[in-house]
């Protein structure tokens, strides 16, 4: 026991600076295990694709390069070619549709040949209002006083005012209409008996408005006798009653 002692007393000292020298060593671990821990820091990470570009650009316009020579015609007859091609598929796709079939174009041929008849009656001359032929009551070789002023044509009649004149040709429009009604036209005569001038009075009863057209061109062709004495201008009317036909 003296020895132990002995020897506790020899080493105290060094066993002391044993323990705190582990103590120490203990203390540092614990410390940079919690500091390891504790102080975790994420860097950010770059991925650089500038590489990766510059790779992939060439081969883009390659690409492109090479679907362009695919869709070019090799040369100029060949675009050609592929026009005519496309236009004879267009003009033969509707001959195989079931739709346009015999009787179709039966119905087209008729339709052209009935636009070509309406043409060609178009392109004939027409007929000016003038060119009508009216027939004509004439006095020629009458005694003056046997002529009469009113003429009758069927269930139609003319009448005419002409103070101290008769007529020598009265053109008789009555049948070129259609429709009926009285149709009064004043006219001025000069003193060789030519009418210069025949205005229709307006008649709102009138249905068929051809008439007044008939009566203004009779009324201008008709021709009085010659009276020297007569005014220049003599004023007078002529009524023409048409009678529906």
């Amino acid at each position: 026991m003296s020895k132990i002692k002995k020897l506790y007393k020899e080493n105290i000292y060094g066993i002391i600076g044993t323990l705190c020298f582990h103590i120490l060593l203990v203390s540092s671990f614990l410390l940079a295990e919690v500091n390891l821990k504790g102080e975790v820091k994420e860097e950010p990470i770059i991925l650089d694709f500038t590489d990766m570009e510059e790779l992939e650009e060439p081969v883009v316009e390659e690409l492109a390069e090479e679907k362009e020579d695919e869709n070019t015609p090799a040369n100029e007859t060949e675009q050609t070619q592929a026009s005519s091609r496309s236009n004879q598929a267009v003009n033969d796709a509707p001959m195989k549709d079931p739709f346009f079939d015999e009787e179709y174009q039966k119905e087209i041929a008729e339709a052209q040949k009935l636009v070509a008849d309406v043409n060609k009656q178009l392109a004939k001359e027409v007929k000016q209002l003038e060119e009508f032929a009216m027939p004509e009551e004439t006095t020629e070789g009458m005694d003056p006083d046997s002529i009469k002023n009113t003429i009758y044509s069927g269930e139609s009649n003319i009448h005419y005012f002409l103070e101290n004149r008769y007529h020598l040709r009265l053109p008789i429009p009555v049948y070129l209409a259609q429709g009926g009604g009285l149709v009064v036209v004043d006219i001025v005569v000069n003193p060789r008996g030519k009418v210069i001038q025949a205005e229709v009075r307006k008649n709102a009863n009138l249905k068929d408005p051809m008439l007044e057209v008939y009566a203004k061109q009779a009324a201008e062709r008709t021709v009085f006798n010659t009276d020297k004495s007569a005014p220049a201008q003599q004023k007078g009317t002529i009524s023409y009653t048409f009678v529906a036909q």
